[in-house]
């Protein structure tokens, strides 16, 4: 079992039921799944970059990516329908656990001038989303191998009803947001 998961249920369960007042274990909210996505709008003129970005993504989530296609044609970015413009992967289960546990311990410390992850970007439905600009900061990937700097979002969804709840979730997994920053 994944660390981050033993410890959720071990101690984060209890400790938000009790502060709550869930009467079960299972209305406390949990993590659904975690999406990763990166946009590839180079991939037009450079297919080897959807190459690229694959190889990045699969190393830093441990599973291969899906290939994103346009769903309509945009004459000003000379985009056509069906052209593959992003990738994405979809972690759930104990990847999710790993990869998470691995964005707050590892990945997030090591980007420059870090002074935590801003708590605003909550959707209203417990969902949060983070941007990063280099996947560099992922300790898998070389960046000896790396032709270009990559962003990518990270989504995670959780079961929680508002942002306030999903907000005390994560936190007590341990995302480190900036302190004192209200929504």
């Amino acid at each position: 079992m994944a660390r981050l998961k033993d410890r959720y249920i071990q101690d984060v369960v209890p400790r938000l039921q009790k502060v709550h007042g869930y009467k079960s274990n299972m209305r406390v909210p949990r993590l659904l799944k975690i999406v990763v996505n990166v946009g590839l709008g180079e991939a037009l003129a450079n297919p080897k970059a959807l190459e690229a970005a694959a190889n990045d993504l699969t190393w830093i989530t441990g599973q291969k990516p899906v290939v994103r296609r346009a769903r309509k044609a945009i004459s000003n970015f000379k985009l056509r329908e069906g052209n593959p413009i992003g990738m994405m992967v979809t972690l759930r289960g104990d990847r999710m656990y790993e990869f998470l546990d691995r964005l707050v311990n590892v990945a997030i410390p090591r980007i420059r001038d870090f002074r935590g992850i801003p708590s605003k970007s909550f959707d209203g439905r417990g969902n949060y989303t983070l941007g990063i600009r280099e996947q560099i900061i992922f300790a898998e990937i070389n960046y000896d191998k790396v032709d270009k700097i990559r962003g990518m979002n990270i989504t995670i969804c959780t079961s929680a009803n508002n942002d306030e709840e999903a907000r005390e979730l994560l936190i007590e997994l341990g995302m480190p947001f900036i302190q004192g920053h209200a929504t």
